[in-house]
């Protein structure tokens, strides 16, 4: 991988540059490349703080004041864009701060002040780590006054790197049930109501360790479609619609309930049965004291590719969502791009698909979805007329974190030669899907998109080129 590009200066302040990503072969890798390193540049985590507190932020304009109340900050910053947030916010606050925490991904590092506490947490799946960072913030939440405000920057990871199992449930049985439902194909919804009523911090318990008359002040970088607070980071300060009954129906709809473990079992039927309390719920009085605000999302990553990719001539196209199966989501895509009908078009999406694991390759949903796309692409250019005129598609598909699933890729890239070049190399494209080993057919490739962890996650992007 080269070196970073030289860093690009805001407001007479050094922000971190565009990730690194390894040389491109061909000049449309290049412009994909290029417009992904923009939409990873927008969702820049000291960027999107420094308009917060700022008071930059559209529809946020009460954060200053928010701010300038407080006797004294606290500040909290959890998730895979902790280490980003938790340094520009320390830099902006500075003269009211009094104590400061990050759990961050485990290797995760960014310049960090050395007033700041810096805990790992392990991610996609909680750990010890995980769970020793979880007891911590509870503690720190817990030693703020009266008068003080806690500031805490969440971002998607935290779910993960923070983890308090309720009750009598042991880490190890939260974690074998969180790994079967995400292996069963699971939405982060479905996830997060699971999480949240197996753990003392999420759907809203964090605020149960919170003081009478201290103030909250979530700034939020959410990699959930749809921008839900109470499902981004599975919710430490929000209010949650969820119950105990409706996490046993996710583990019943997966097939999952009969092979949990005997105390997961026995601490959601207690809670079904009304013996447990529940989740936060809207209307309990500490949420008056809470502004949860988000601060950046996927379609801050999508509206800054689509000013890349204008600037390289194309036209541009907004893809609904990727949300589903990525097996599904990239045939769709397959067939979307081969009947455009039109050169210079570039066609971008963002989401989170999911997929049901039933291989034992490597790979995560972006790959997956790119490597569908690819065969789908291949079956329908090999059914059309021989002398139709065809249409070159090229695309990206990669998470804004820099990392898909449990490999160190982002994504990979697809071109109208994938399938040609992997038969040459003795791969089938369809026999990887099966396996869910994508990863290591687009490696042998040399396919991959390679980034590193960016320091922020907004969820999934696709790029879709279209040219003649």
């Amino acid at each position: 991988m080269r070196g970073a590009p030289p860093s690009a200066t805001l407001q007479g302040r050094t922000m971190p540059a565009e990730p690194a990503i390894a040389a491109p072969r061909s000049n449309l890798r290049a412009q994909l490349l290029r417009i992904y390193a923009a939409a990873v540049s927008a969702v820049d985590a000291r960027r999107l703080m420094a308009r917060a507190l700022g008071g930059e932020l559209a529809g946020a304009a009460e954060i200053p004041a928010i701010l300038e109340q407080a006797s004294a900050v606290r500040l909290l910053a959890v998730g895979k864009a902790a280490a980003g947030m938790a340094t520009e916010a320390q830099q902006l606050v500075a003269g009211k701060l009094r104590d400061a925490l990050a759990i961050v991904a485990g290797g995760a590092s960014g310049d960090l002040a050395k007033n700041l506490c810096v805990m790992s947490g392990s991610h996609p799946l909680p750990d010890a780590s995980s769970e020793a960072a979880g007891r911590a913030a509870i503690e720190f939440v817990a030693r703020a006054r009266p008068g003080d405000l806690l500031l805490f920057a969440l971002s998607g990871g935290a779910s993960a790197l923070m983890a308090v199992p309720a009750g009598n449930v042991a880490l190890a049985d939260k974690i074998a049930v969180t790994a079967a439902l995400m292996r069963s194909g699971a939405s982060i919804r479905e996830l997060n109501t699971l999480r949240k009523h197996l753990s003392q911090i999420k759907g809203g318990g964090l605020l149960r360790a919170l003081k009478p008359g201290v103030r909250v002040l979530s700034l939020i970088l959410s990699d959930v479609p749809g921008n839900d607070p109470a499902t981004i980071g599975s919710g430490p300060t929000v209010a949650d619609p969820t119950t105990y009954s409706d996490a046993v129906a996710i583990l019943k709809r997966r097939s999952l309930w009969g092979r949990c473990p005997e105390t997961i079992r026995d601490h959601l039927e207690r809670g079904f049965a009304g013996e447990l309390e529940e989740t936060l719920k809207s209307g309990n009085p500490v949420l008056s004291a809470v502004n949860n605000i988000i601060v950046g999302d996927n379609q801050t990553a999508l509206e800054a590719s689509a000013q890349a990719a204008s600037s390289l001539g194309y036209e541009i196209e907004f893809w609904h969502g990727l949300a589903g199966e990525a097996d599904d989501v990239g045939r769709a895509l397959a067939r979307h791009l081969s009947t455009v009908g039109r050169p210079r078009l570039c066609i971008i999406a963002g989401g989170e698909p999911v997929v049901t694991v039933r291989g034992g390759g490597q790979g995560g949903r972006a790959q997956q979805l790119a490597l569908a796309m690819a065969a789908e692409t291949e079956r329908l250019h090999a059914d059309s007329a021989s002398d139709a005129h065809h249409f070159t598609i090229d695309a990206l598909v990669a998470g804004t974190d820099g990392v898909d699933g449990p490999t160190d890729a982002a994504g990979a890239i697809i071109g109208p030669a994938t399938c040609l070049r992997a038969a040459e190399a003795g791969l089938n494209p369809r026999r990887s899907l099966d396996r869910n080993d994508a990863y290591n057919f687009f490696k042998a490739l040399g396919d991959l998109v390679m980034t590193g962890p960016t320091g922020t996650n907004a969820g999934d992007i696709f790029i879709g080129l279209v040219n003649d």
